[in-house]
């Protein structure tokens, strides 16, 4: 399978707020902006690049430098001259281009962790829209049964009215106030899970549970789709980030072939000798040059770590393969999901048109003093139906353009 190539900068020039759409994008961008700023969680991710980073100088190091002081304790009665004390250092250093490639793995191992920023941030944004959006619906929802509960009243008063006149009986009253009760235990119900979104949200925003979080009066769906093909999904993160733990791998096996080349040590050694007439030089003391050579004679160990890292290659190709055909389908279900929330909507939308034309009959038959009470219950219910599908409509719309963005952008 073939994937667009696609630099690690270009990820980042899509911006954080990929997932804002038009009509509602001050309220949301700023609650993204926040919790982009807050959250805990990118904050982690943030110190691990910063310590992955680090690695970098960790890496450019070279073997601790060998010192050697020997004294001589106890003299010997011998006639020749004797040491005193001798002093050496030595230092080991990698064989050519060790550093280099060190360095580069650890570079690379870094820019695997700065993927991982990247896609929790997108993540963190796809959260709170998510919340956002689920906050709106019973925002909306509350205020459908705030009008359908003023309905409700009306048609009370007209029941009351045509009660005087004994073209209703008090049963239909109970009901209408029954039905108002219902009613407004929902919004009840619903005031409680607002606040449960909205200490979620809070809490992706890394501030106090009980912050008000307002949300816009309305949304429409638009009358195009954005979409981007297939192929996008190549630049998501979540298949970038295996390209680049292939890279570190590749810069894994570099070093191991590095490493597997000899050390090489240079050092000096000074010898100090006592004054002794068999010394006729003016030079007692000696200065002895040294080079050493480290050898990986047994090297299994290296040859094993190339196999595995070839595996290791072929492993992360079949995980990204496999996340390749996950991004597919959840692609391909959010655009189904977010065609069919566009068909429910238009439909409800002619139910609920021809839903108030019956009720508009149903009003004007009052006139007659023929208006049955229980079929203006059962319009109303449905009224209350279509409604409350519609909102459900527009939400999930937009939950599911925010997956759709995050997994083609």
């Amino acid at each position: 399978m073939k994937y667009l190539k696609v630099s690690l900068k270009a990820v980042l020039i899509l911006g954080s707020f990929l997932f804002v759409l038009k009509g509602n994008a001050q309220e949301l961008e700023t609650l993204i902006h926040e919790a982009l700023e807050n959250n805990p969680e990118i904050q982690k991710f943030d110190f691990q690049h910063k310590i992955a980073s680090e690695k970098v100088n960790e890496a450019s190091s070279l073997p601790n430098t060998e010192f050697n002081l020997g004294a001589m304790a106890i003299a010997p009665e011998m006639d020749m001259p004797m040491e005193r004390f001798r002093v050496s250092v030595m230092q080991m250093l990698p064989w050519f281009g060790t550093i280099t490639a060190r360095e580069n793995y650890a570079t690379s191992m870094a820019d695997a962790q700065y993927i991982e920023i990247t896609i929790a941030k997108r993540k963190l944004v796809l959260s709170v829209s998510q919340f956002y959006y689920q906050l709106y619906e019973i925002q909306a929802k509350q205020n459908v049964l705030g009008k359908n509960i003023a309905l409700l009243q009306s048609y009370e008063q007209l029941a009351l009215t045509s009660l005087e006149v004994s073209k209703a009986s008090a049963v239909d009253v109970l009901r209408l106030q029954i039905r108002q009760n219902e009613l407004q235990q929902e919004k009840d119900v619903l005031v409680q899970q607002y606040k449960g979104i909205q200490a979620a949200l809070n809490s992706a925003m890394n501030r106090d549970y009980d912050v008000d979080v307002s949300v816009v009066s309305a949304m429409e769906i638009p009358e195009n789709d954005n979409f981007y093909s297939y192929d996008s999904l190549s630049v998501n993160p979540e298949l970038l980030k295996f390209d680049k733990l292939y890279q570190s791998v590749e810069q894994s096996e570099l070093l191991n072939q590095k490493e597997s080349g000899p050390m090489i040590g240079l050092g000096v050694e000074y010898i100090n000798q006592e004054n002794h007439p068999m010394i006729t030089s003016s030079y007692k003391d000696m200065v002895m040059p040294m080079l050493s050579v480290s050898i990986p004679i047994f090297n299994k160990k290296y040859k094993s770590k190339t196999k595995q890292n070839e595996l290791r290659k072929q492993e992360i190709q079949s995980e990204k393969e496999q996340r390749f055909n996950m991004l597919k389908s959840e692609l391909s279900k959010a655009i189904s999901q977010r065609n069919q929330s566009r068909i429910k909507f238009k439909t409800q939308e002619k139910n609920l048109k021809q839903a108030k034309d019956a009720e508009t009959i149903l009003i004007k038959s009052y006139e007659t003093g023929t208006i049955d009470f229980n079929d203006v219950l059962d319009i109303q219910e449905l009224q209350l139906k279509f409604q409350m599908n519609q909102v459900e409509s527009v939400k999930n719309y937009y939950v599911q353009s925010t997956i759709i963005n995050y997994l083609s952008n």
